[in-house]
């Protein structure tokens, strides 16, 4: 019996801690989908930061996971947060009304077809700046991808965390802007 205990108690002290990581702290996510190409492949396998935000706010250009619907979380780029005025205009990123530099849309961008529509912020929302406590979100595949474009701000509340790392596939471990 007491070899069985000498098992027991550091099986449930990692059990424990195993649930306090995953709950608060980080969390695993499958990307699902090609909208954050080439930033993010399909079927990449990524750690979720959820503590970050416990701190701090979203920020333009970090890589987040919010709960879209109850069943479903996407991941994309923030473009925008609370107070900024968006415009997109012949496949430029104006923030404030400063181009924003986005290298990561250089391999799409070589195609011939724009990445996406012309649009302000209030042709879209009705809002001519982002809302307290909202950020406004796109994946990197602006061709391919549901975001803010569709479903209009993401509370910041229902974003789980932000991401950086890929560690699946292990040939492609790497940390991505």
């Amino acid at each position: 019996m007491k070899e069985v205990m000498s098992w027991i108690k550091p099986l449930a002290v990692a059990l424990v801690v195993a649930f306090v990581v995953r709950t608060f702290l980080f969390v695993p996510v499958i990307v699902d989908g090609e909208s954050m190409e080439p930033t993010l492949q399909n079927e990449n396998r990524m750690i979720v930061n959820k503590l970050l935000y416990y701190i701090d706010e979203p920020e333009r250009g970090d890589i987040v996971v919010f709960h879209a619907t109850e069943e479903r979380d996407y991941i994309k780029r923030v473009i925008a947060v609370p107070g900024d005025r968006l415009q997109y205009k012949d496949d430029i990123l104006y923030v404030n009304g400063k181009k924003v530099d986005e290298p990561y849309l250089e391999p799409l961008k070589e195609q011939a077809e724009p990445l996406t529509y012309d649009f302000t912020l209030e042709e879209l929302t009705g809002e001519t700046e982002v809302p307290e406590g909202k950020v406004f979100v796109m994946g990197d595949n602006r061709q391919y991808s549901q975001d803010s474009r569709d479903i209009g701000f993401v509370d910041e509340s229902k974003i789980v965390g932000t991401t950086s790392v890929v560690y699946y596939p292990f040939t492609d471990i790497r940390t991505v802007d």
